[in-house]
């Protein structure tokens, strides 16, 4: 199989709050919104947000999850400053900072903020990677 990603969808409780939250906070556009889904449309794939229920039942599995959800979402930038003016701009729209960036064992940099929902994203500069101008991973 391809070593590809094309969507990464959340499950959520409030489908409105959530997309106000990505628009209104991250500052992103919407690429569709109709019909109980939303997406947004980023470097190479769609993230997109859906009813939780309605996703489990699309699984078939439970939609009861609990607590730390066991994963998390990144967006890597281009340098420690970057990391800290994107913590700084989000931090002064409200969002929730789950820990504030600073220089980790690995040899970056990062920190995490959640969404309404508590999904956890890292924001990060990591020395070991090559980014396209797009926010692409080149290497």
């Amino acid at each position: 199989m391809e070593q590809r990603l094309s969507f990464i969808t959340l499950g959520v409780k409030d489908l409105q709050a959530m997309k106000e939250f990505y628009v209104d906070k991250f500052g992103w556009k919407t690429h569709h919104d109709e019909n109980g889904i939303v997406f947004f449309k980023l470097n190479g794939f769609i993230l997109s947000l859906f009813p939780v229920e309605e996703l489990a039942e699309d699984a078939t599995v439970s939609a009861d999850g609990q607590g730390f959800k066991g994963f998390t979402l990144a967006i890597c930038l281009n340098s420690e400053k970057e990391v800290d003016d994107l913590f700084s701009d989000l931090g002064s729209k409200g969002v929730k900072v789950v820990k504030a960036p600073h220089k980790v064992f690995w040899g970056g940099y990062s920190g995490y903020v959640a969404d309404l929902e508590d999904n956890l994203w890292e924001i990060a500069w990591n020395p070991f990677l090559e980014l396209s101008p797009e926010g692409n991973v080149l290497k």
